[in-house]
Order: C-alpha cells, then sequence, then structure tokens
C-alpha cells in the first residue's frame, strides 16, 4: 500500500483513482456515461450493436436527448429518460446537447434567479438546446425564447454538470 493509501485509510477516507471515477469509452476515449441527441428524424434502436440485430424500436423525434452508456466499434448504446435503451449507429447522434423539459409549465427566467421576470412557460416534454449551466440554473433556448431553468427539472444534463 502506498502512503497517500495509508494516510487516507488511517483518516478514514475512501481514495478512488481517478480511472474508476470516470469511465472513458473504448472507441471514442470520451466519458460514459455521456449526454449526447438524436441526429436524425428516425432513428433504429437495435437489440445489439450491428445491422444483423432486431430493431426493438425507432427514436422519432429529432434532437431528443440520450444519454450513451456504451460504445462498440460505431455503435453507442443509449437509453432515454423513461430508461429504455438499445443500440444506436454513431452516424445517427449529435453531440450537440438538448434537454427535455421534466416538469408541466416551468418557467423560463431572464436571470438564473427566481425573482428574474419569468420569459416563458415550458410544457412538460419540450426538448430545448442546452446553452450555459451552473450548479443549480441552465441556460436554455427553444421556440424563440431563451432564459434559465432550475437544472433539477431537466432531463438530460448530469447533476454536477457545470458548462461556460
Amino acid at each position: 500500500m502506498n502512503t497517500q493509501a495509508i494516510v487516507a485509510a488511517l483518516c478514514g477516507f475512501l481514495l478512488v483513482t481517478s480511472a474508476a471515477a470516470e469511465e472513458r469509452g473504448r472507441e471514442t476515449n470520451l466519458p460514459i456515461p455521456r449526454f449526447v441527441s438524436i441526429k436524425a428524424s428516425k432513428a433504429n434502436v437495435r437489440r445489439g450493436p450491428g445491422l444483423s440485430h432486431r430493431i426493438d424500436w425507432v427514436f422519432k423525434r429529432k434532437d431528443m436527448p440520450v444519454e450513451v452508456t456504451g460504445e462498440y466499434e460505431h455503435w453507442r448504446r443509449v437509453r432515454d429518460r423513461d430508461g429504455a435503451g438499445g443500440w444506436v449507429h454513431y452516424s445517427l447522434l449529435s453531440g450537440a446537447r438538448t434537454v427535455i423539459v421534466d416538469q408541466d409549465l416551468l418557467d423560463l427566467f431572464a436571470r438564473p434567479d427566481e425573482t428574474a421576470p419569468i420569459k416563458a412557460r415550458l410544457e412538460m416534454g419540450v426538448i430545448a438546446r442546452l446553452e450555459d449551466c451552473g450548479p443549480d440554473w441552465c441556460r436554455l433556448s427553444t421556440g424563440g425564447y431563451r432564459g434559465w431553468a432550475h437544472k433539477t427539472k431537466l432531463w438530460g444534463v448530469a447533476p454536477d454538470e457545470i458548462r461556460d
């Protein structure tokens, strides 16, 4: 055991290496899990990574955020906000970040402050472009509106994610 591990053990801390803390995709070397969006208006979701695998269902909503949970060659294992998942060819995915509004009539504020003017109210299920995110708020744009919403009311952004 190295000195750092001994000190951590004596102090009652759990020592976690960065390799264990963040998994990387074997094909892209990008973090796993990570959020991306569906690029196409139709994206087949297959049971396994390859054209020989059965199509289980089809994403029919362009810009839908999904979470990449695995990689194999040109295929990405994804899941949606309901937890449904499968394998999608990487050419059907985009790095453009979007989120789904997870609360009905979510207030979109002019600033990341609940006392700021409300610019719009978003219905549950609306897809918005993700711009900046702080610890508690994210800046979104959708339908010609741009503003700030509580991060906890959105699906497609990690709770600890910060974006500038």
